[in-house]
């Protein structure tokens, strides 16, 4: 007697393989087209609806992305070092704690002047996921500035 299912014997498949594309580009010139391909048909939709004055500057505006990503396109990102983006990793951090510091104030300030008859463990059992999301992003920034500090300083050159 034969117990085996017919659907689930294996059975060899093709290998399929992807056509390659034939030139390689860039994340950030894909960025750049990316981009530009949804501006400039909304620009172009949106300026004869606009006031004169607001027409022209949107559409400056949008000259203006067209060069700042021109140059953003030209950077390669290759060559980047680690030790450059610590103080980029160091603002993400800094701005994480502060926002989540920031967003319970704000949280305790609403609940206090909207809220104040109701006793703190209600308030907490009502907005207890407000509190949460606050914190955690808090914590992470302070998990991304501990990581920062115990990053090891390159040696320098003499």
């Amino acid at each position: 007697m034969d117990f085996e299912s017919k659907a689930n014997a294996s059975t060899p498949t093709d290998n399929i393989e992807f056509a390659q594309p034939t030139t390689t580009r860039k994340p950030l010139e894909l960025l750049r087209d990316t981009e530009a391909l949804l501006r400039r048909p909304t620009v172009a939709k949106l300026s004869p609806i606009l006031p004169p004055k607001l027409s022209n500057r949107f559409q400056s505006t949008s000259s203006l992305a067209d060069d700042s990503f021109k140059e953003l396109a030209e950077i390669d990102l290759n060559t980047i070092t680690d030790f450059e983006l610590r103080p980029a990793r160091i603002l993400v951090g800094l701005s994480l704690v502060g926002f989540g510091a920031l967003m319970i104030l704000v949280l305790l300030l609403y609940l206090n002047t909207l809220h104040p008859k109701i006793s703190t463990v209600v308030q907490i059992r009502q907005y207890w996921y407000q509190y949460i999301w606050f914190v955690c992003l808090g914590i992470t920034g302070m998990f991304i500035l501990g990581r920062e500090a115990m990053r090891p300083m390159p040696k320098r050159r003499k």
